[in-house]
């Protein structure tokens, strides 16, 4: 299984499409690590640097709703996957996104608006700790500590502890 849990990344807007994820000009490269170097490179958000050290060292993401909308591509989690970011927690997903992560043996979190505004007024240095076996979440930083409760279904937690859906498939068929 993954690491879950490490310095985290805000971007604070609703809506990160896939295109802005990893741009649709990569998606004719042939290994996930050739899409590392375009991870979030067309996103628009003010005062976003895709080239900040502060986004190669993020291995959590935080951000608000309908995150990973756009075109269904298993890419936008593959970038993810292959800087490191094992985990994005959102008040929601686009379906296909969403489930593309469990797919991979990732996690996407939703949790309610206000426990997204509770993890923002930690923005900046922070990390999050995730208790996978216990789901809660810790986030820590120069204003504290405080936990918080995730649920995920018992199919993608399944899905997860095995590594993703080839690695679940592979051990049970």
């Amino acid at each position: 299984m993954k690491n879950f849990g490490g310095r985290v990344l805000f971007l604070d807007r609703s809506d990160i499409n896939t295109d802005e994820i990893i741009p649709a000009r990569y998606l004719t490269e042939i290994s996930k690590e050739a899409l590392k170097p375009h991870m979030l490179e067309d996103l628009k958000l003010e005062g976003f640097d895709p080239g900040d050290p502060a986004v190669r060292d993020a291995r959590v993401i935080v951000t608000r709703s309908n995150f990973g909308c756009g075109s269904s591509r298993e890419h936008a989690p593959w970038v993810f996957e292959v800087n490191d970011i094992n985990v994005v927690i959102a008040s929601g997903f686009a379906r296909i996104f969403r489930q593309n992560m469990f797919n991979c043996g990732m996690l996407a979190i939703e949790l309610p608006e206000e426990v997204i505004e509770a993890l923002f007024r930690h923005r900046g240095e922070a990390r999050i700790d995730i208790d996978f076996g216990g789901n809660n979440l810790t986030v820590t930083s120069g204003k504290g500590s405080e936990t918080f409760p995730y649920e995920i279904s018992a199919f993608d937690k399944a899905l997860v502890e095995a590594g993703g859906w080839v690695e679940f498939a592979d051990s049970r068929y």
